[in-house]
């Protein structure tokens, strides 16, 4: 079979494995083999592949094996692992070799040395993005209710405070409110950051949240999404504002989220990649 119209999936929680799964199929890929993990992807993703195997985070060899016994060469990596998980895994002898050549331990240097092992095997860990474009939205993108010019302003100092954060590694959400930072996101995740800006931005709310691609993003792993969840911690932290990277950003089971933000009045807008002009940014939102 050409390697082509088979993938590999290396499944992580949430849907985008299931998304992943739905838009490779609509493309044309005729066999799908999925690795899923115990205790964090979706029991549904059994249901939109021709294989699945579980197994525990850590089992670098196995996960491996499986894609090679299979004749599949190609492979992506969608959906994340809970953070704590990665503290109480139980790794195999490849996968201990290889977090003790790693000293800065992050989703970039921990999932490009599992790449690199894949490939030993002939394995290709390919981007993701060719089957999911149509699931990022461009500049100009919005839902719910209009975004006041303070909050453009606010938009603004979170992308340039997002950016420098993911550049250094650390996360890549913001909140602010009013010129100030309120929440950075580092391991925790998202919904985490969220809440705790929402704890700190007082009983009126108003926070708005910024989430970025770092620079020379590896999209082989690791893609910003923004789902349902998020905007329900949103909701429930009062953050008003969810402001993301255009055109780097998936967003997942989009009619619940366009119902969560016009029931629950939260603001999504599409960051231009034009917006580290800050007048071009402006003009972007403007026009909403």
């Amino acid at each position: 079979m050409d390697p082509l119209e088979q993938l590999g999936i290396i499944a992580g929680n949430r849907s985008l494995p299931l998304a992943l799964a739905r838009e490779a199929r609509k493309a044309g890929v005729r066999r799908l083999i999925a690795v899923a993990f115990e205790g964090e992807t979706d029991p549904a993703l059994a249901g939109l592949v021709d294989e699945i195997e579980w197994i525990r985070v850590g089992q670098l060899s196995r996960m491996i094996r499986v894609f090679t016994s299979r004749g599949i060469t190609r492979c992506v990596m969608v959906g994340q692992v809970a953070p704590k998980n990665l503290f109480q895994l139980r790794p195999d002898l490849r996968a201990m070799s290889l977090l003790l050549r790693i000293r800065e331990k992050n989703a970039h240097t921990v999932f490009g040395a599992i790449a690199d092992e894949l490939k030993k095997d002939g394995v290709e860990l390919i981007e993701a993005t060719p089957w999911l474009k149509p699931l990022m939205p461009q500049g100009g993108f919005s839902l719910g209710p209009p975004i006041s010019v303070e909050q453009k302003t606010d938009i603004q100092f979170g992308y340039r405070m997002a950016k420098e954060v993911s550049r250094l590694e650390i996360g890549q959400t913001v909140v602010v409110k009013d010129g100030v930072v309120l929440a950075v996101e580092a391991f925790e995740g998202t919904d985490r950051c969220l809440a705790r800006a929402g704890e700190l931005a007082g009983k009126g709310g108003g926070a708005i949240a910024v989430k970025v691609a770092r620079e020379r993003h590896d999209l082989r792993f690791d893609i910003p999404c923004v789902g349902a969840r998020t905007l329900e911690t949103c909701a429930v932290s009062g953050v008003s504002v969810f402001a993301f990277e255009a055109g780097m950003t998936l967003l997942l089971e989009p009619e619940s989220v366009s119902r969560i933000a016009r029931t629950s009045r939260i603001s999504l807008f599409a960051i231009p990649p034009e917006a580290g002009d800050s007048r071009q940014c402006q003009k972007t939102a403007g026009a909403i």
